[in-house]
């Protein structure tokens, strides 16, 4: 079962790199360059979204049938676990909601960096009027 969370720590490892990158002072053309790149990869790499929303219901629907450790009932053991399998359902819920905004914010940088490309554009042509 921890192949899911593997794949999406792989995943949001990656986001990093690619929103440093992004971020890095280039010059024009090869800012240009990567920002295209990486543009063509989002449209793909959106599943991460829908992937990422998945586990978020499945660890929701887990922590509500998940069963309560907390009468005297409980050996030191079960209670162990219990507190072992909410901080690893903690951990995944900040994976989840990292690879989610890390995609949105990789997706407004390329956005943005497009919007002032269309801008710089147009200051040329309306300097060449």
């Amino acid at each position: 079962m921890g192949l899911q969370w593997l794949i999406l720590s792989y995943v949001v490892a990656a986001e990093v790199v690619i929103a440093v990158v992004l971020t890095l002072p280039y010059p024009m053309l090869v800012k240009k360059r990567v920002v295209s790149l990486v543009s063509l990869i989002l449209q793909p790499a959106a599943s991460i979204v829908a992937f990422a929303a998945f586990q978020l219901c499945d660890i929701y629907w887990k922590n509500e049938h998940r069963l309560s450790c907390s009468s005297d009932v409980c050996t030191a053991t079960e209670r162990d676990r219990y507190e072992k399998s909410m901080y690893k359902s903690q951990r995944n819920v900040v994976l989840c909601a990292a690879g989610i905004l890390l995609y949105w914010c990789i997706y407004r940088i390329c956005k943005y960096n497009k919007d002032l490309e269309l801008l710089v554009k147009a200051e040329k042509r309306h300097k060449d009027e």
